[in-house]
């Protein structure tokens, strides 16, 4: 189960008698692509600036049926690196990307081929949400190509 939404709501503060609001920096079209580009540098602890300590990212594949569950910044880098090893020329070109509130959405291709010889070409989405500026949850979908007549 993907941890609760967390929501960071606006500090209030006084100085001088005044109120004042801070709030937190979030998602941008930006962010995204500096994401994006984290990813394809294949970088883990560049990738991993990205994220909060606490983050939870569902990857595509796994052996629930939300994929596979990987829980904290420590544990989300070694599922990364161990991942480049296997697939070295892993790479997402973005198609569309939104933001809104804390929540975002990038559509992509992804293409690689595996030490196993596995080809990826696959269209997908990941589902953001963001705490602040780095990421709290990352869920990623993508399409099942399939050469068998099937529903």
């Amino acid at each position: 189960m993907i941890s609760p939404r967390l929501t960071c709501g606006p500090r209030v503060g006084t100085v001088s008698g005044m109120t004042t609001i801070a709030t937190a920096t979030g998602p941008s079209i930006d962010l995204l692509l500096q994401i994006n580009a984290a990813f394809n540098s294949r970088d883990v602890d560049r990738i991993l600036s990205f994220f909060a300590d606490d983050a939870t990212f569902l990857m595509a594949r796994g052996p629930e049926p939300c994929g596979r569950r990987v829980h904290g910044k420590a544990a989300i880098g070694k599922v990364l690196a161990d991942r480049f090893k296997v697939i070295s020329d892993m790479r997402w070109d973005h198609i569309d990307h939104f933001v809104t509130g804390s929540r975002a959405v990038s559509v992509w291709t992804v293409t690689g081929t595996g030490s196993d010889g596995e080809r990826l070409d696959y269209q997908g989405c990941d589902i953001y949400e963001f705490r602040g500026d780095k990421i709290l949850n990352k869920d990623t979908y993508w399409k099942i190509v399939e050469r068998k007549d099937r529903l």
